[in-house]
């Protein structure tokens, strides 16, 4: 079985002194995922809060930026604890996926 793993979270997250993101991305290719990438948001929200997009001057690294895995469901279930840990405060969502092209070897 695939698994998806969408984190949402934005320019001023941190872990550890870094940025969120690319902290998650880094501990991703660590732990051997199969796939991962980083997009960054043009505009967006979180948590019900106000629009935020790349055109305002006061964004101030509010932008939203999203993260997406797509392993098995024994490799997502090994690293999503810590996972939760970096982003403890923003939304993780997990989803069944079905791979139409490649897999998972």
């Amino acid at each position: 079985m695939a698994v998806q793993v969408t984190i949402y979270s934005n320019e001023s997250d941190r872990w550890q002194g870094k940025p969120l993101h690319l902290a998650v991305l880094n501990y991703l290719h660590e732990e051997n995922v199969f796939a991962a990438c980083v997009l960054h948001a043009v505009a967006g929200f979180l948590g019900r809060q106000r629009v935020k997009t790349s055109h305002l001057v006061d964004a101030g690294g509010k932008l939203p930026v999203i993260i997406v895995f797509v392993d098995t469901d024994e490799h997502v279930n090994r690293v999503l604890p810590k996972l939760k840990e970096m982003a403890a405060h923003r939304l993780i969502v997990r989803e069944n996926v079905v791979l139409e092209q490649g897999n998972l070897d």
